[in-house]
């Protein structure tokens, strides 16, 4: 009896778990991907949004500075105005590209977030970082809490007038945007895969993505006499930086493919630290956290953005099945689209959803 009982019950596990890799199969199947190119939506309406008022967030786009939009709804363009298929500086949403890399080889146990600066023998120029700093984790860079405050390079001048005094943090106890922490990243980066960022970047995210237009030649470094640790800024389409934004909509696959680990993506737009009306940080990712995340909107839950200066922006919305892909021509001297430009933008983007 207990034998047949046994039988029974494995019997029952494996059905189960036929089931569950049938279901995992089919919504693979049913979720949308670009092939070489992207595929536009049939009809915006069939999937709950306005043509109608879509065109009134393409029409105040245009009284802004915005250089192009691109709106990805179940994995197809929804739409798109611009200039979206020439490339400009990304500026700081290369972070969030690096954030994604460490979690692939945080998952190939390459990279150690508890090791500290002194492990890693991470050090800067004159004035060079005390015991105190070195005591600070990769983890602790990741959520730019390091508490190390040296000079950076690639800092806006905002960024520079907000930089605590050296020694005032004790590393993991003070979150501030930090450009040290997250040029420090990129070396610390380069060193464990023994290769450079960007050829890393497209081995592992651009191509498999299949982004249509990105080429090594599209990364490079800045460097200078503030610090040993070089910036290092891609250049990018709109359709290119629609694939990561969706490769993280879909989290971290990429059809049936794991790219970046799913509990990465999930840990890595948690939110960690307090970051007013922008909401909160997690790991090189900026975090919605009770509808705050842009001014004018309430934000979905769930709802994280990749950013950088001038108006640059990836937005990723799971609740709506949504990634907003927004250009400013930053080459341009003194082009730039405000936090509550863009706001308003994305609220005229979320009253065309109808929710059909």
């Amino acid at each position: 009896m207990l034998n047949k009982m046994r039988r029974v019950s494995i019997a029952a596990c494996l059905l189960l778990l036929v089931g569950l890799l049938v279901a995992s199969s089919a919504a693979q199947k049913r979720a949308s991907y670009p092939d070489a190119t992207w595929e536009r939506v049939d009809s915006p309406a069939q999937l709950g949004w306005s043509p109608e008022k879509l065109k009134l967030a393409r029409n105040y786009s245009a009284t802004i500075q915005t250089a192009a939009v691109m709106l990805i709804v179940d994995g197809k363009v929804l739409d798109e105005w611009g200039e979206t298929a020439t490339k400009y500086n990304v500026h700081s949403i290369r972070k969030s590209f690096l954030s994604a890399m460490y979690g692939i080889h945080v998952w190939e146990s390459r990279i150690d977030l508890g090791k500290t600066m002194e492990q890693l023998g991470i050090d800067d120029n004159e004035p060079s970082l005390s015991a105190a700093e070195k005591k600070a984790t990769v983890h602790d860079l990741l959520k730019a809490r390091s508490g190390v405050y040296h000079p950076a390079l690639y800092e806006t001048p905002a960024m520079k007038a907000a930089r605590p005094p050296r020694h005032s943090h004790e590393p993991g106890t003070f979150w501030y945007y930090n450009n040290w922490d997250f040029n420090a990243l990129g070396v610390i980066f380069e060193r464990s895969a023994k290769n450079t960022i960007v050829r890393e970047f497209k081995t592992r995210i651009a191509d498999p993505t299949g982004m249509q237009d990105f080429t090594i030649d599209d990364g490079q470094y800045v460097t200078g006499p503030d610090s040993v640790y070089a910036a290092y800024p891609f250049r990018m389409t709109a359709r290119d930086m629609a694939r990561f934004g969706l490769l993280f909509l879909r989290q971290g696959a990429w059809r049936w493919t794991q790219l970046v680990p799913r509990d990465w993506v999930a840990e890595s737009t948690t939110s960690y630290s307090d970051a007013g009306e922008s909401g909160g940080y997690g790991y090189l990712w900026w975090v919605a956290v009770e509808g705050r995340h842009v001014p004018g909107v309430t934000m979905p839950a769930g709802s994280y953005s990749a950013r950088g200066a001038g108006g640059h922006y990836i937005l990723v919305v799971p609740a709506y099945d949504l990634v907003v892909v927004h250009r400013v021509n930053t080459d341009i001297r003194g082009r730039q689209v405000t936090a509550a430009e863009f706001g308003q933008l994305v609220k005229l983007i979320f009253e065309a959803r109808t929710g059909q």
